[in-house]
């Protein structure tokens, strides 16, 4: 029998071993991941100068409709006060976008931004002081005086005849008024009575210089 022959070795019947000898390390190259384009917002359907009736709002994305809208439609002026410049509402290409368009469409434009704490500001970034440092002869940032603060917190006024109104800085709720000249140019008072009084923050002279 064959298994009985002592010839008969089982390493007979085992494949002989293959060595392996790797050729080297590989790359692998995968393809750059795109950045995220944030998405356009969408503008509020009302028109400046014609529509009289107040929009109430409540949430983030009317708000931001509302003032995407107004500042689009601005022909001469616009005026900014805000807590700290909030990122929801105005660190957005959208606003960029139609800021630039506004200061480039004639120099006699002008954007004034009071801003009543830049600390956010210096350490985050945003992109309206980016703009602000490449269109320096008609767009200023400045911190408001804390002896002349304006009430309501938030806000923005359109060629003294349109407004964007938050009562609670800390809340998305307020109102947008495309026609109210009466109104809009009390506001515009205010404001100009507190950017008379402005201040420099160093925060925002880092960015800025």
């Amino acid at each position: 029998m064959a298994h009985d022959d002592p010839d008969h070795s089982v390493s007979e019947d085992v494949s002989p071993m293959i060595e392996f000898l790797s050729p080297g390390r590989f790359r692998i190259d995968n393809p750059a991941a795109r950045p995220v384009q944030p998405q356009e917002w969408s503008a509020a359907p009302f028109t400046l100068g014609v529509d009289t009736s107040a929009q109430p709002f409540n949430d983030m994305d009317e708000a931001r409709g509302h003032a995407l809208s107004l500042i689009r439609q601005a022909r001469r002026s616009l005026s900014i006060y805000t807590p700290d410049l909030e990122p929801w509402l105005y660190n957005h290409s959208s606003i960029q976008r139609a800021c630039s368009q506004f200061l480039r469409a004639h120099p006699r434009n002008r954007l004034r931004i009071l801003v009543s704490d830049a600390s956010r500001v210096a350490t985050e970034g945003h992109c309206l002081v980016t703009l602000s440092r490449r269109l320096t002869s008609n767009f200023h940032i400045r911190s408001a005086h804390p002896d002349y603060l304006i009430h309501p917190p938030a806000g923005l006024i359109v060629d003294e005849c349109g407004m964007l109104i938050r009562p609670n800085a800390d809340q998305f709720s307020g109102h947008a008024q495309y026609r109210d000249p009466g109104r809009a140019r009390q506001q515009q008072r205010l404001f100009d009575v507190a950017w008379d009084r402005s201040l420099l923050d160093p925060n925002m002279r880092s960015f800025l210089l």
